[in-house]
């Protein structure tokens, strides 16, 4: 039997481009496991013509340690969740970007659960939107009890070049366990005017400056992945069309 199609009444798609997730519908899950003391590295980019939708769980074994990157700028609706379970001692680094113009909708969806104590994880994301684009960041991070000694945060950030673009952020703690260090900062702006207005006066074309600082921006993302290059070449050019 065909699961139903999500509604808005379910929180983890109440942003979404309903429309064109139909013909994508269901989904096919994906699974990344990591053993015990296991490290890997995995980047994701979702940069084709039509909507792309991944599901993906994953789940960290006791001091595995993954580091995750990302770039979502489907020139469709671009969407991409992952649900994450840490063991005793996990890491789990999350990096991403996210670009779109037009009527573009592209989105992140993360649960994070520390089932167990002394796991770490550190989600970082950055957006770039203009047109009428939709740029959405729902994450939420969960300690279960017991999990004394968890480190989790979460920096979101969105840079609306239009009036007409909208950024969605909707970070969440929810805290079981005592003896524990959770953070999340969230904060969604336009270019600094001034810094524009500095580089300008430096010889800098206007143009060129508001890409230099937009580069600079999404970078924050991609610092330390493994496919550092990878994803800044691909970043630059979704950057292009959105500007």
């Amino acid at each position: 039997m065909t699961a139903a199609l999500p509604t808005r009444h379910d929180e983890a798609w109440r942003y979404a481009d309903l429309g064109a997730l139909a013909p994508l519908w269901p989904v096919t899950p994906e699974t990344i496991v990591l053993a015990a003391g296991e490290t890997a590295a995995h980047t994701l980019i979702l940069n084709g013509a039509g909507a792309e939708v991944r599901d993906i769980t994953i789940t960290l074994g006791e001091g595995a340690h993954l580091a995750f990157h990302a770039l979502n700028a489907a020139r469709g609706y671009g969407r991409m969740a992952l649900r994450v379970t840490l063991a005793r001692g996990a890491r789990f680094e999350f990096g991403a970007a996210q670009l779109a113009a037009g009527d573009q909708t592209v989105e992140i969806v993360t649960e994070v659960v520390h089932a167990e104590p002394d796991a770490t994880s550190h989600q970082i994301v950055r957006q770039v939107l203009a047109g009428r684009a939709t740029g959405n960041y729902l994450g939420r991070v969960v300690v279960a009890r017991g999990a004394v000694g968890t480190d989790g945060n979460q920096s979101i950030r969105a840079m609306l070049l239009d009036r007409g673009a909208t950024a969605n952020a909707r970070p969440e703690l929810e805290i079981h366990a005592d003896d524990v260090k959770c953070a999340h900062g969230c904060a969604i702006g336009e270019l600094d005017k001034d810094a524009l207005f500095y580089l300008a006066s430096r010889g800098l074309p206007p143009a060129a400056a508001k890409a230099l600082m937009l580069q600079a921006f999404l970078a924050e993302a991609f610092v330390g992945a493994h496919d550092e290059d990878r994803l800044t070449t691909a970043a630059l050019a979704a950057l292009e069309t959105v500007l």
